[in-house]
């Protein structure tokens, strides 16, 4: 990657995460046009509804889900770079810097997952324990009503933690160095690992290869989302970054993700809490390791103050790509 490409790369991500930031995506537009990873998803259930024949072997349900993978990174890769190669053609440089800003800021979730989570909290405000399950059954996969006060906190966190990784650091990260047909590329092996890389007996096989290679495209952005939070965890009162460095250390290996632990031992170490632990997902426990030795007993005033350490993260990431870009244009 030449210089010059790598500082268009960082300028557009630098963008991006301003206009998300700002903007989020637009309700109206939403509402006309729907958003780019359920056009992703679309295209992955018709693939999963055409290759994924469950009479196939296990090694053949895994071919199957290697051609579906190359078909959703590269269909979508080749949309966009034809779109790009013809905005080149048609506008001037500074437009076409927008306009790519504009289209992977849609790919950026650090708006919205603050209103989702913030809407727990307010939730457990408003119609406590029935509003706070409520709320988070929109974001996490485990049962509600299993759920008390202090479950529903933690779900919350960790969700906020884990997403913070996938959603937020994950395409910039790849927008920064690969522009927007990196963040595209990312966005289609996430969502199809959301959607197939599950260990049931339907995608067991056949969402194999959207899962390791999920796994692999996250271990950057899983280890920049913990020193974010870290670093995030020195400017605010009341959080610990002492803690949440040795909580990585110590617990993000021992997480049944080889990534989500990094974010969700940092956030549980900087907030004093345990988070993961031995979790009920459709009526089947599955074990997990604690993350962070502090508080179980997670109350609503413990998801606002990740909330808060959560929008000085995506602060700190935002400063950090500001100040990059600054660097190579000068």
């Amino acid at each position: 990657m030449t210089f010059s490409l790598l500082s268009h790369t960082l300028s557009v991500a630098c963008l991006a995460c301003a206009i998300e930031a700002a903007f989020g995506y637009p309700n109206w537009i939403f509402r006309k046009i729907g958003h780019p990873v359920m056009w992703i998803g679309a295209l992955i259930a018709r693939l999963d509804r055409s290759l994924n024949r469950s009479q196939d072997s296990a090694v053949r349900q895994r071919l199957w889900g290697i051609v579906c993978l190359t078909i959703l990174v590269g269909f979508p890769l080749l949309v966009v770079c034809m779109a790009l190669q013809c905005i080149h053609l048609l506008f001037s440089p500074l437009l076409v810097w927008g306009m790519e800003g504009i289209m992977a800021s849609t790919l950026i979730a650090q708006r919205s997952l603050w209103e989702h989570v913030q809407a727990v909290h307010t939730g457990l405000q408003t119609a406590g324990l029935a509003g706070g399950r409520k709320a988070v059954s929109m974001i996490v996969g485990r049962d509600p009503e299993q759920l008390d006060e202090a479950g529903v906190v933690r779900a919350a966190i960790e969700s906020l933690a884990e997403n913070f990784s996938d959603g937020v650091v994950a395409p910039l990260f790849w927008t920064a160095l690969c522009g927007l047909s990196g963040a595209t590329a990312y966005k289609s092996i996430n969502t199809a690992d959301s959607m197939i890389g599950h260990l049931t007996l339907r995608h067991k096989a056949f969402g194999w290869a959207s899962a390791k290679l999920d796994d692999l495209v996250n271990l950057p952005a899983s280890r920049l989302s913990a020193l974010w939070l870290v670093l995030a965890a020195l400017t605010m009162r009341g959080t610990n970054s002492t803690e949440a460095f040795r909580a990585v250390r110590r617990d993000a290996g021992h997480h049944r993700s080889p990534n989500a632990g990094w974010p969700e031992a940092a956030m549980a170490g900087a907030l004093g809490l345990k988070l993961a632990g031995p979790r009920v997902y459709n009526g089947i426990l599955v074990e997990d390791s604690w993350m962070g030795d502090g508080r179980a007993t997670a109350t609503a005033d413990d998801l606002w103050r990740a909330l808060t350490l959560y929008r000085r993260a995506c602060f700190i990431q935002g400063a950090v790509l500001g100040l990059l870009t600054l660097l190579f244009w000068l």
